[in-house]
């Protein structure tokens, strides 16, 4: 018998209650939810994140400038669409300049507490473009979970 199955027989033997945790790890080192009336106006957030996104499909800004306030869901897709944008304009010889545009309406709804979500209208001088967030309050803020430029 080694050593690690004697001490083991041994415990097995001696602790007569075993106590199962009643919590695992995640519960409390995981994101946590977080409720509306603990975060702020999420409307700034809203239109700051929407400028940044055009922003960074077009090149103008780096993606790491808002990378706190994305999933690591949200910020792989975004990543995605940063690199398709730039082989795009790569291909056409096309350089990076910052997109002339600006913030139409912001449609802003909350289907449950701690989230938001909304719908901005960005016009462009070629074309209009909407912009759909959902925003979780996590760790006591909140956190882009979904981005979709259409």
């Amino acid at each position: 018998m080694t050593h690690q199955q004697a001490a083991q027989t041994a415990f097995d033997g001696t602790a007569a209650l075993r106590l199962e945790p009643r919590f695992a790890a995640d519960d409390f080192f995981d994101q946590q939810p977080t409720p509306t009336s603990a975060l702020p106006d999420p409307r700034p957030l809203i239109e700051n994140l929407t400028r940044c996104v055009i922003e960074i499909l077009a090149g103008a800004r780096e993606l790491d400038q808002i990378a706190r306030w994305l999933t690591d869901d949200v910020y792989r897709h975004l990543l995605k669409r940063v690199v398709l944008s730039s082989r795009a304009r790569q291909a056409k010889g096309a350089p990076a300049l910052r997109p002339t545009f600006t913030i139409g309406s912001i449609i802003v709804c909350e289907p449950r507490d701690g989230i938001v979500e909304a719908t901005v209208v960005v016009r462009g001088r070629a074309r209009v473009r909407a912009v759909a967030l959902r925003l979780e309050g996590l760790d006591r803020r909140w956190r882009a979970t979904a981005i979709h430029v259409l």
